[in-house]
């Protein structure tokens, strides 16, 4: 069957239903011209009249009952199958493994994961939060969310989160005695609150502002691999802390903390989903679908 033969089908079993070009032209939202002209390029194609019509009437002929014997049945389950799975969207079952770290876990996939998982109760879903880079593939993970600077180029990314800011501070405690750093470059000469792996590298710190890059080794402090712990050595007044900003928001905003180096903190993309090119389950697809509209919103 050529491919265009499936919508005129359609249309002369509409026709054969109705037995009127005017009720299936109404209903099909075409004129009845364009019926016409669809019924006699059919039946041209086929080398026999599906409908014997006069001017008061339209029924099927003997080989158009025929195949409508057929054809009536098919397009009616094709219908109920469409139908069954828009309705199987909210009884979609399956698997979702997902590795992330615990910023994006609280900020990105825990808000839109409470209205997901309500929609779908049958997609169980598996987040394991982590600091490190994982192999999602060797994992057997769906996918992760990591800042985009941190993703493999092998991998598909989408852009999952709003925009971030870092943010460098003190207490000002350490600013009484120490002197505030006017450039990043400074920050080699103060004790540094650092973020540190679990095989202990420390996070270069990067700056970036009119379109320069800066990146700079921090001076030697106490190191963390906890934001809590990082934060609460700043407020102590252990060193300076470079961090995302909306961690330390609360206390920047009662004095607790003091902003420094604010002009070379420009903001950044964001967060990422990323997941190898391979075939997908419809568990993902509803989650990604998901996770992507919140970003937008």
């Amino acid at each position: 069957m050529r491919p265009d033969q499936f919508s005129d089908l359609a249309v002369f079993a509409a026709i054969a239903s109705d037995r009127s070009f005017t009720r299936a032209a109404r209903r099909l939202g075409v004129t009845q011209s364009a019926l016409s002209q669809t019924i006699k390029r059919l039946e041209g194609q086929l080398g026999y009249r599906l409908l014997s019509r006069t001017t008061r009437s339209v029924a099927p002929t003997a080989a158009g009952e025929r195949l409508l014997a057929i054809l009536s049945p098919a397009l009616s389950g094709l219908d109920d199958e469409i139908e069954a799975l828009s309705q199987a969207r909210g009884a979609a079952t399956g698997t979702v493994r997902i590795t992330t770290g615990k910023h994006a876990a609280d900020t990105v996939l825990w808000p839109m994961l409470t209205s997901f998982m309500r929609r779908y109760p049958g997609i169980e879903v598996e987040v394991c939060v982590e600091s490190e880079m994982t192999d999602i593939v060797a994992g057997r993970y769906d996918a992760g969310i990591r800042l985009g600077e941190r993703l493999e180029k092998d991998m598909i990314a989408l852009a999952v989160g709003p925009p971030l800011r870092i943010a460098v501070v003190a207490a000002p405690g350490y600013l009484s005695n120490h002197p505030t750093p006017m450039e990043p470059s400074d920050l080699t000469r103060h004790r540094c609150i650092a973020y540190g792996s679990a095989h202990g590298d420390l996070s270069p710190w990067s700056f970036e502002r009119d379109g320069n890059t800066v990146t700079v080794v921090p001076g030697r402090g106490p190191v963390f691999n906890d934001g809590d712990l990082l934060v609460a050595a700043a407020l102590e007044g252990f060193g300076i802390l470079y961090i995302l900003e909306d961690l330390v928001a609360a206390p920047i905003a009662d004095g607790r903390l003091i902003r420094l180096l604010e002009s070379w903190c420009e903001p950044f993309a964001g967060y990422y989903l990323y997941y190898p090119e391979r075939r997908s389950t419809t568990a993902f697809e509803l989650f990604k679908d998901a996770l992507r509209a919140r970003g937008r919103a």
